[in-house]
């Protein structure tokens, strides 16, 4: 059986390999060549690429390691044993060896690779419906986008691929760091391609939990935010692009006003199948072993039981006293979302935002929450930021007073009269960046907000002026401008230290 490549910067063992070696075939194994016959089989392998969005070093609900805990929002204290490599990423002390890095950085290549061989072998099927070939590619370019631009904006540069690879020298040849302006281009053109086919503007009008027009949109117009914030040239062209596919998604919503649909309705494992905030999730099955979600059970702190039946003993979901000050007085975000558990082994706030303490989920704590990766809270104040970005204030605060007026706060203007929020937050991008953070919290935005809105200096600048106190035991004194990115994992790095260069400072 001749190997399939998954990418070529996840194999450097195989440069000793022997070429008789891979060409070995296994009688017992259905080759990549022979997997792709029918419309059901391109079907599965769609199947498989949201599959691989559900892992926790991937994309999944256990993924906040990579966001929530590198950011103000959660973070370990305890920097012992097993908990000293998770513990680098909130310390602003991640090394280049860090496993914890390498397998994130390997299990979203994992994910790019099955696009990638997906789309390098559709066209060898017979379809009877070619729209329905059409949506399959629009799916699969969706999901290769999403991942590359999480990708992008944790490493800078990376390598590129698009094809499926097949033979080390192949390999070998993309093994390299593309420019961050080139992979911005391939997602863009990913995802606008994505649009010009039959998906249906929700889930829920093709299936919960595959993609849409509006999570396409979604997307789209949030890379075009991105790249308009922190990039100079073609900053009006990038932003006017960013209003228009975010407005574009907006539009798709099925609801009049957010208030119509009440915060703890979004996180409702009851009401995830037909709630109208959600754009995009990864499923989870209650009850069952291998696909349940355990995110309820996970931040649950001992002698508490508001999120599952499970017996936590442990501390749970960290939350940050950074996070917690921020919340305003009678801000219901902030009771359904975190609460201090009192037990003498924990005497700290914990996460309840993800819920299930149903008979179904027991007392394993094997839940049915989804993992929610687009809602239209979280567009709203994209489009709210794109706004304010383009000059448009009065429209931006009309968004941002639609998402506040759903957790029970008074409106902007009113607010800017209170003399501790306009202290702290005097300015409009501030007080949308807060909003989100509130809004989102724990919902992985957190990080990916801060380097939109900071640039290295200003995220070095933002860290340092916090209170230590309210940080935890990681260090804010660690910071400096090459935290923005990323080391590239160590192994990446030795492939070709020329091609596959270190970030500065690492």
């Amino acid at each position: 059986m001749k190997k399939r490549y998954i990418l070529p910067f996840l194999l450097l063992s195989l440069g000793a390999c022997k070429q008789e070696f891979l060409d070995q075939r296994d009688p017992n194994a259905v080759t990549v060549e022979d997997f792709f016959e029918t419309e059901n089989d391109v079907q599965l392998a769609v199947n498989g690429l949201y599959q691989a969005l559900r892992n926790g070093n991937n994309l999944g609900e256990g993924s906040g390691l990579f966001n929530e805990e590198r950011s103000d929002n959660t973070g370990r204290n305890d920097n012992q044993s097993n908990a000293g490599e998770p513990f680098q990423f909130n310390d602003f002390s991640l090394l280049a060896s860090n496993s914890f890095l390498k397998s994130h950085w390997s299990n979203m290549y994992n994910g790019i690779s099955r696009c990638n061989t997906l789309l390098s072998h559709i066209d060898k099927v017979s379809f009877t419906n070619q729209d329905l070939k059409k949506r399959y590619i629009a799916e699969a370019k969706f999901v290769r986008a999403l991942l590359y631009f999480h990708m992008v904006r944790k490493f800078g540069d990376i390598p590129l691929s698009t094809v499926e690879i097949t033979s080390k020298q192949q390999a070998d040849q993309l093994a390299f760091r593309e420019k961050e302006s080139v992979i911005y281009q391939q997602i863009i053109a990913d995802l606008t391609d994505a649009l010009d086919s039959n998906l249906p503007n929700t889930q829920k009008e093709y299936a919960v939990g595959r993609t849409s027009k509006a999570a396409v949109n979604a997307i789209l117009g949030q890379v075009y935010l991105t790249i308009g914030a922190t990039v100079a040239e073609g900053r009006q062209e990038n932003l006017t692009k960013a209003e228009q596919y975010l407005a574009a998604s907006y539009g798709m919503r099925t609801f009049g006003k957010l208030n119509e649909i009440p915060y703890d309705e979004v996180f409702d494992v009851d009401r995830k199948m037909d709630c109208k905030e959600l754009i995009f999730q990864i499923q989870h099955i209650q009850g069952n072993q291998l696909y349940s979600s355990s995110i309820a059970r996970n931040n649950q702190a001992r002698g508490e039981t508001i999120n599952s039946k499970f017996n936590a003993t442990g501390v749970g979901g960290n939350v940050k006293r950074d996070l917690v000050n921020d919340y305003e007085a009678n801000d219901t975000r902030k009771a359904f979302s975190i609460k201090f558990a009192a037990d003498v082994n924990v005497n700290d706030w914990f996460i309840t935002k993800f819920r299930d303490n149903s008979d179904g989920a027991g007392v394993q704590g094997w839940g049915g929450n989804d993992w929610i990766l687009i809602r239209y809270a979280d567009v709203m104040l994209l489009l709210a930021e794109t706004k304010m970005h383009l000059g448009k204030d009065a429209e931006a605060i009309a968004l941002l007073d639609e998402v506040r007026e759903r957790a029970g706060l008074p409106n902007y203007a009113t607010s800017r009269m209170d003399a501790n929020y306009s202290a702290k937050y005097p300015t409009l991008k501030e007080a949308i960046l807060h909003e989100r953070r509130v809004e989102l919290a724990f919902e992985n935005h957190r990080w990916f907000d801060l380097i939109r809105n900071y640039d290295a200096q200003g995220l070095v600048n933002y860290f340092k002026a916090k209170n230590q106190a309210d940080y935890g035991i990681a260090r804010l004194s660690n910071i400096s401008t090459k935290d923005r990115y990323y080391p590239i994992p160590f192994d990446e790095y030795q492939l070709d230290p020329t091609r596959m260069y270190q970030n500065p400072g690492y």
